[in-house]
């Protein structure tokens, strides 16, 4: 099996998109399937026209010039050009059974384009809606023209594609609202490398003592800093948490476009010296902050972005069997069990948030057992081995369909 993935952006970039596709690859290739991978306009800084970065090589799309790019619509039509012109030379080459897409919708359409010429059968993969990450960064709005047009857009191209996968039950439902066939959407969800993420494991005593965490309960964060994580909430929260548990200390890791908001909020509030901003950190020393925290919190706010999402930290945390408290918003409640694998509070309230973290603090009794449920949640149902096992049915069934091989030309 051969799959040609069009992707928005790769390695050497960090995000949440990048790491999720070098998953999905790193289990493609274990069972067997040959992957080939391109990257839109969209990614930025590639140097040649062809990279290779993590083991993994990267056909690049060319990007546009400043002064398209510069041009609101005109520069979003041309990004599709620009790819289905890329990708037709890279599947002409290559030879792939299966195109797979992977959002945003630009990617869909350029490859619903080439698809059709070249008569493979087209995968769309939804990680999220863009219009709805557009609307909390603030370059959009839902009532806006860009919003409906972008939302347009994502429609016609999961109505069109042969096969639809998506990350979580959210996602799915609304697909499906949209009058895409149900049997034409697969859930293939976030997961993790059970093998990579370890449960156990002491401190580093030299990081614990440079960061001031001698002694501490730590509360922790790590991911991208935007608003609708709601870490403000967290910060509002603290002073609350710290009336009962004097030695508490909240770690965020990483950073975005809320950093400088927060330490603000935190210099406001008197509690500066509670709150510790590491800033980004190394991907391959992630781990060695993981096992400071006593208690992950995620505190997204209710939103159409974060109801129908679910997000990929909460499972690394559970990997690590970390003790986990999150806002119960509809992403957060299809990865974690209240009471079981972690705890739930309501979204928006800062007090809610404080009983709920107060609650496990004072239960300390149990947190080996809900360590140990979270864990065994991730083996059970969210390891990369067995999610990406999901694809196999579906590709088969699309190469089996196909009516012949590429047509040049």
């Amino acid at each position: 099996m051969r799959i040609l993935h069009v992707l928005d952006h790769s390695l050497p970039l960090h995000s949440g998109y990048t790491f999720r596709t070098c998953a999905i690859l790193a289990a493609q290739r274990a069972r067997g399937w040959e992957t080939f991978q391109l990257t839109s306009p969209k990614h930025y800084g590639a140097r040649a026209t062809e990279e290779e970065f993590g083991g993994w090589r990267f056909y690049r799309s060319p990007p546009l010039s400043r002064a398209v790019a510069a041009l609101p619509v005109v520069n979003q039509w041309a990004v599709v050009e620009a790819l289905r012109r890329r990708l037709l030379e890279v599947a002409l080459r290559v030879r792939p059974d299966v195109l797979h897409a992977h959002s945003p919708a630009l990617n869909g359409l350029a490859a619903l384009r080439v698809a059709r010429r070249l008569g493979l059968p087209l995968v769309y993969e939804v990680r999220a809606f863009w219009e709805d990450a557009a609307v909390d960064h603030g370059t959009g709005r839902e009532d806006g023209l860009r919003y409906r047009l972008t939302r347009a857009l994502e429609t016609h191209v999961l109505r069109r594609a042969d096969a639809v996968t998506t990350i979580c039950k959210g996602l799915h439902d609304d697909i499906v609202g949209r009058g895409v066939d149900p049997r034409r959407v697969v859930v293939i969800p976030n997961a993790v490398d059970t093998a990579r993420f370890t449960v156990g494991g002491a401190p580093d005593p030299a990081l614990r003592a440079r960061l001031g965490l001698e002694g501490a309960t730590v509360l922790g964060f790590i991911g991208s800093f935007y608003a609708y994580e709601g870490l403000d909430l967290l910060i509002a929260a603290l002073p609350a948490i710290a009336e009962r548990v004097p030695q508490v200390r909240v770690l965020l890791v990483g950073g975005g476009s809320e950093a400088a908001r927060l330490e603000a909020d935190a210099a406001r509030a008197g509690i500066a010296d509670r709150v510790v901003f590491t800033g980004r950190v190394p991907h391959e020393e992630v781990e060695a902050y993981y096992r400071l925290v006593d208690v992950f919190v995620y505190p997204r706010r209710s939103m159409r972005l974060t109801e129908l999402v679910t997000p990929l930290k909460p499972l690394e945390a559970m990997a690590h069997g970390r003790l986990v408290a999150a806002s119960s918003v509809g992403g957060h409640r299809e990865l974690i069990r209240d009471g079981e694998t972690g705890t739930l509070f309501a979204a928006g309230d800062p007090a809610a948030l404080a009983r709920a973290v107060l609650g496990l603090l004072d239960d300390r009794a149990r947190w080996p057992e809900r360590r140990r449920a979270a864990r065994e949640f991730v083996e059970r149902e969210r390891s990369w081995e067995g999610v990406v096992a999901g694809y196999a049915p579906l590709y088969a069934r699309l190469a089996a369909d196909r009516p012949g091989g590429p047509r040049s030309g």
